[in-house]
């Protein structure tokens, strides 16, 4: 064994010119070669017994598919440009003014639910801020599912009305 990696290790040497110019052709930077030269000794010497019956071509179809290999890892990374790209994401949250405009339509829309009568408001409530099923509902107040829900739409479609009202102004 030790034989085998004496002899690897010499044929590895004495072809280190030749490979690292051969790396270099086909990567981008110094690092990738001296990673990919790295790695071409490690696999020579994992596989010696194999190597051994030809241990230059053998070393060049490692660093061959080692080169093929890291190509397709670098045509799969992003550039600089394109992750910039993904983190210009835009802020989303609403601002100052929007905020006030919100708080507004809210602050009015709880005024109008309020001038609902008490039984679609307590359903509209139950329905839509609680997250209640309407089987429920109907079973709270002894009606139907089909009552719950005309009452809910009458509610929605009251609520809707007077907002629509409200922004005109």
């Amino acid at each position: 064994m030790t034989d085998h990696n004496d002899e690897l290790l010499a044929i590895f040497s004495g072809h280190e010119t030749q490979l690292r110019r051969y790396l270099r052709s086909k990567t981008k930077s110094r690092e990738d070669v001296d990673d990919l030269f790295q790695e071409a000794w490690i696999k020579l010497a994992r596989n010696g017994a194999a190597a051994i019956a030809a241990p230059i071509p053998y070393l060049m179809r490692i660093a061959r598919t080692l080169a093929l290999d890291h190509g397709r890892a670098e045509s799969r990374r992003l550039g600089k440009r394109e992750v910039a790209d993904l983190l210009e994401v835009a802020d989303q949250r609403a601002g100052p003014e929007k905020t006030a405009q919100d708080r507004d339509q809210l602050r009015c829309l709880m005024e109008i639910i309020n001038e609902l009568p008490a039984r679609q408001r307590q359903m509209l409530t139950a329905s839509r801020l609680q997250q209640r099923p309407h089987a429920e509902i109907a079973k709270e107040f002894d009606l139907s599912v089909r009552t719950v829900e005309l009452e809910i739409r009458k509610a929605c479609d009251y609520c809707r009305r007077r907002l629509d009202d409200k922004n005109r102004i």
